[in-house]
C-alpha cells in the first residue's frame, strides 16, 4: 500500500499541470499520483499518459467524461490506494522541503501505530502580482506536531479555516463516511473538508508552508466576477452545508467542534450573500432573501446562531446603504484575510 495518494483533477491543464506533476514526483513510491483528466478539450490527456507512462509506479492517468471538479475527486478516491488522500489542484503546487518533512512525519505516524484520521499544515496563497504572500498558519490554533483531539484545540479566529488545501485525509475515513460530491458544481471542495469532520477523532499539525494555491488566472473558478456567474452552484454548495449541519446540530458532539462548523457555515453564507449582493441584480437579492430563509426553515437554531452573529448582522442590512456597507466590510475582510 502507498502511503499518500494526490489526485489531481485536470481540465483543460496543459499550460500548468505538469508544475504541479513534477513538484509531487520528488515523494517517489511513498506516494500514488492520480492524473484524472476530467474531459479535457487540450492536451491534458496527453500530458497525463506521458507521465503516467514514465512512471508506471507512481502515476496513474485515468480519463473520463467531464463531471466537474467534484466528480474528478471522486474518481481520484474511487482509485486510491495510498493510507492517506490528497488533492492537488492542477495550477498549484507544494514546497519540496515541507514535502519531505509530511512524508517522514506520515512515515513515523505509521511506524509508530499512530494512524491519525487528519494531518493539516499551512497553505501559501500565491496570488499573482502580489509581493508578500499570505501564509494560513495554524499554530496558534493547533498544539504542533504531536497527536491531539477536538478537545485540544484553540480558538480559530474568522479566516482561519480547514481548507482542502491544508487538508491530508485518510483515505478511509473519507470512503466510510461516504463521501460522494456533486457532480458538474464548482466550490465542492467546502464540501469535501466539512463533511467528514465529525468522523475526525484524532489530527496533527505539521507547521510547515506545505500547499502552493495559485490565485491570478482570469478564468479561474475563484476569481469574484467568475464566482458571480456561477452564483447558483455557489448557492448550491451553501445549501449543501446547511443540509449536513442541520443534520448534525442534533447530534452529540464536541463543542469546539460544532462551533468550528457553525462558523464555517457563516462564513460561506457571508461569501454567498456579498456575492449576490455585488452583482446588482433585483433577481440575485431574491436568491439572497431566499437563501436566508432556506437557512431558516431548515434549521431555525442555526439560522439564530448566524444571524445574531456578526457577519450575519452585517450581511443584512437594510437597503442601498446597507448593502454598501456590507461590501465595504467585505472588502476590509478580503484585505486582512488575503482571499480570492
Amino acid at each position: 500500500m502507498k502511503l499518500l495518494t494526490f489526485a489531481i483533477p485536470c481540465y483543460n491543464s496543459e499550460g500548468y499541470m505538469r508544475k504541479c506533476i513534477e513538484s509531487l514526483l520528488p515523494g517517489g513510491e511513498d506516494v500514488e499520483i492520480v492524473i484524472v483528466d476530467d474531459g479535457s478539450k487540450d492536451g491534458t490527456a496527453a500530458i497525463a499518459d506521458a507521465y503516467a507512462a514514465k512512471y508506471p509506479t507512481i502515476v496513474k492517468a485515468v480519463h473520463q467524461e467531464n463531471g466537474g471538479h467534484g466528480e474528478a475527486v471522486n474518481t481520484g478516491l474511487a482509485n486510491a490506494t495510498g493510507l492517506y488522500f490528497k488533492v492537488v489542484d492542477s495550477d498549484d503546487w507544494v514546497n519540496p522541503e515541507a514535502y519531505a518533512k509530511v512524508l517522514r512525519t506520515l512515515k513515523t505516524l505509521v511506524h509508530e501505530q499512530q494512524v491519525v484520521d487528519m494531518m493539516i499544515c499551512n497553505y501559501v496563497y500565491e496570488k499573482q502580482g502580489a509581493v508578500h504572500k499570505k501564509v494560513m498558519r495554524y499554530k496558534t490554533a493547533f498544539p504542533r506536531d504531536k497527536v491531539f483531539g477536538w478537545g485540544d484545540v484553540r480558538f480559530l479566529h474568522k479566516g482561519q479555516y480547514i481548507l482542502m488545501h491544508s487538508v491530508i485525509y485518510r483515505t478511509k475515513l473519507l470512503v466510510d463516511c461516504g463521501l460522494k460530491l456533486p457532480k458538474h458544481t464548482f466550490y465542492v471542495d467546502n464540501i469535501f473538508v466539512f463533511d467528514p469532520l465529525p468522523y475526525v477523532k484524532n489530527m496533527y499539525y505539521l507547521d510547515v508552508n506545505f500547499y502552493r494555491y495559485f490565485i491570478g488566472r482570469s478564468d479561474q473558478s475563484v476569481n469574484e466576477q467568475v464566482m458571480i456567474g456561477r452564483i447558483d452552484q455557489q448557492i448550491r454548495v451553501t445549501k449543501m452545508l446547511i443540509d449536513t449541519m442541520s443534520e448534525y446540530f442534533s447530534r452529540p458532539m464536541n463543542p469546539k467542534l460544532r462551533n468550528y462548523m457553525i462558523n464555517y457555515v457563516d462564513i460561506i453564507m457571508c461569501v454567498s450573500s456579498i456575492l449576490l449582493i455585488k452583482s446588482g441584480t433585483e433577481e440575485n437579492l431574491q436568491k439572497k432573501a431566499e437563501l436566508w430563509e432556506y437557512l431558516k426553515r431548515k434549521s431555525p437554531k442555526l439560522y439564530r446562531r448566524i444571524w445574531w452573529g456578526i457577519l450575519g448582522r452585517t450581511m443584512n442590512l437594510p437597503g442601498k446603504s446597507g448593502r454598501k456597507i456590507s461590501v465595504a466590510a467585505y472588502k476590509v475582510a478580503q484585505k486582512v484575510i488575503g482571499f480570492n
